[in-house]
């Protein structure tokens, strides 16, 4: 029996990162993704959570990274910045895709009337 690929999906937390991202137009790094991520997504994450997935996004080719400028607040360690890749928007798109057509049909019970 053959198994049908469809398009690269994400896991919850690869989308709501990949999001953050997209949202901070190309400075995207790991104390502001968590901020984010907390505000938004009501995630309370570590730092080190934020950057795992941000490298395993990279790994995938959905991300890419670059040096940013040192600063003195950092003792002189430049920021790795996170951008997102056409192929990442793509996993974004078909993600929300298969989102859209898992919930197509599907009505949520009122819990007023369940009261």
């Amino acid at each position: 029996m053959s198994k049908e690929e469809g398009p690269v999906t994400l896991a919850e937390f690869e989308e709501l990162v990949l999001l953050a991202v997209l949202r901070s137009e190309g400075e995207a790094y790991g104390a502001p993704l968590q901020r984010d991520l907390a505000e938004r997504a009501k995630r309370s994450v570590s730092v080190s959570t934020v950057y795992v997935t941000l490298i395993r996004l990279e790994d995938k080719g959905f991300l890419t990274s670059r040096k940013g400028h040192p600063t003195a607040e950092r003792g002189g360690k430049a920021k790795r910045l996170f951008e997102a890749t056409p192929d990442g928007v793509e996993a974004l798109r078909a993600t929300r895709a298969l989102r859209d057509r898992m919930w197509d049909g599907v009505e949520l019970p009122d819990p007023a009337r369940e009261r």
